[in-house]
């Protein structure tokens, strides 16, 4: 039994809980929010939480004897300070994404991690999808691989607000926005697959707000030694282009790379000049058999039971290298482009 402290009481920690409820191995001991009233609310919402204590402060939590693990769902800015304070006090820490707001926080936590020999684990929940693992096992069969091709455009319910001027804590400038929302999701599955880029070139399309830019789409064109990638993200408005890795020998589609529902494959077929039937698409799987946040508690729950600590995949060092390209879109080749709401 792995007895968990959940720190933060927003919509994700309702989500995450339905995946974890799924594991036998899992239990809910504390919950942490800024007020005890919001931790009731969501014992009442969450009943596989029954009974765990209620905290307002991390630090209180952490030295908990009867917490061994922690979730941080909270905003972006709080995960590299909650992070250290659990590790700190012994406490071994599955973080939502992304890590961290930027890599040098990012190195801070996974060093802090390794040098306590505590399990530490970003909470990224593509890349442990079965259907995502499934069809990565198949790129041998298409290679070699030219093009990565990933979309995540989702329009955001506090983009309204946004145009208002009230700016969301998704939306806040500096620590949140499209691409660290959003656009992790494109990133870390291409860096998962592929390793670490050449080069990154990236452009945010920014609004002002009264607490400075926030980004709210964005693109990236990113090289590799062979092939190269390019993702778009959105949180002002939708898009339905799935995830395609394509090769010389046949293409990977996936239905969306946030949470993929479908994986299919489509070997290359004789060249007909675009006169004959086109090939057919060969299900690699459909459906998920648990909750898509199941995923991330198993591997967590897996590693713990094996005495590891860093997933093979889901690892600390994918984490930083996405954390790297972060960087380099936000800071170096970043073009920000401001228009009114």
């Amino acid at each position: 039994m792995i007895r968990f402290g959940i720190v933060g009481t927003g919509r994700i920690s309702d989500w995450v809980l339905k995946g974890a409820s799924q594991d036998p191995r899992i239990r809910i001991t504390a919950v942490c929010s800024r007020t005890s009233e919001a931790a009731e609310a969501f014992l009442k919402r969450n009943p596989f939480a029954e009974g765990a204590k209620i905290y307002t402060s991390v630090d209180a939590m952490a030295a908990d004897p009867d917490v061994d693990a922690v979730y941080i769902g909270t905003p972006n800015q709080t995960h590299c300070d909650y992070t250290l304070r659990c590790l700190e006090a012994g406490k071994h820490v599955l973080c939502e994404k992304p890590l961290a707001i930027n890599a040098a926080e990012g190195r801070v936590m996974v060093d802090k991690a390794r040098s306590t020999g505590l399990l530490l684990m970003e909470a990224m929940v593509s890349t442990l999808n079965p259907n995502f693992i499934e069809a990565a096992s198949h790129i041998s069969e298409i290679a070699p691989v030219f093009k990565y091709s990933s979309y995540f455009c989702q329009y955001s319910s506090k983009y309204e607000a946004l145009k208002r001027g009230e700016v969301a804590t998704s939306f806040k400038p500096g620590t949140a926005g499209a691409l660290r929302d959003i656009g992790v999701y494109t990133i870390y599955p291409m860096v998962a697959l592929f390793g670490k880029p050449l080069a990154v070139n990236g452009s945010l399309r920014t609004v002002q707000t009264p607490e400075g830019l926030a980004d709210v789409h964005g693109t990236a064109c990113l090289e590799y030694e062979d092939m190269d990638a390019t993702l778009t993200w959105s949180k002002s408005y939708d898009s339905f282009q799935p995830t395609e890795i394509a090769g010389e020998n046949g293409n990977i589609i996936l239905d969306e790379i946030h949470i993929a529902r479908k994986a299919e494959i489509v070997p290359h077929a004789a060249p007909t000049s675009g006169q004959g039937p086109k090939p057919g698409r060969i299900a690699l799987c459909e459906g998920l058999p648990y909750n898509e946040y199941y995923y991330e508690f198993k591997e967590f729950a897996d590693l713990m039971e094996q005495g590891r600590r860093e997933s093979s995949i889901n690892s600390l060092d994918t984490s930083l290298t996405v954390l790297e390209i972060i960087d380099d879109i936000v800071h170096h080749m970043c073009v920000c482009s401001r228009y009114p709401l």
